[in-house]
C-alpha cells in the first residue's frame, strides 16, 4: 500500500479489503479482526497487515488455520489472528 496516504484513509481501505475477499471464511476472519484492532495498529502493524492482504486468499487461509506454516516475515499478524479471533479444532 501507498504509505504517502493518510493513514485514516489506509485504514478504511484496510477494512474494505479484510472484509472482501474471495472466500466467505476469510472474509469472518480477516474482517472481523480488522475491526477489532484496526485502530490500535502502529504504522509497522498497519504496513504488516497491508502486505498480509496482498497474498493469496488460500494461502492465508492455510496458515491462520494452521495447515501450513506462514512465511516468517508474517508469523506476528498471523499469531495474533489466530490467538484473539481464531479458533481452530
Amino acid at each position: 500500500m501507498n504509505k504517502a496516504l493518510g493513514i485514516e484513509t489506509r485504514k478504511k481501505r484496510m477494512r474494505i479489503r479484510a472484509w472482501r475477499r474471495g472466500t466467505k471464511e476469510l472474509d469472518l476472519i480477516l474482517g472481523s479482526y480488522v475491526n477489532l484492532f484496526v485502530n490500535n495498529f502502529t504504522e509497522d502493524e498497519l504496513a504488516l497487515m497491508e502486505a498480509l492482504l496482498d497474498e493469496e486468499d488460500d494461502d492465508i487461509y492455510s496458515w491462520v488455520s494452521g495447515r501450513i506454516e506462514g512465511p516468517k516475515k508474517y508469523q506476528i499478524a498471523l499469531e495474533s489472528i489466530k490467538e484473539k479471533n481464531c479458533k481452530f479444532s
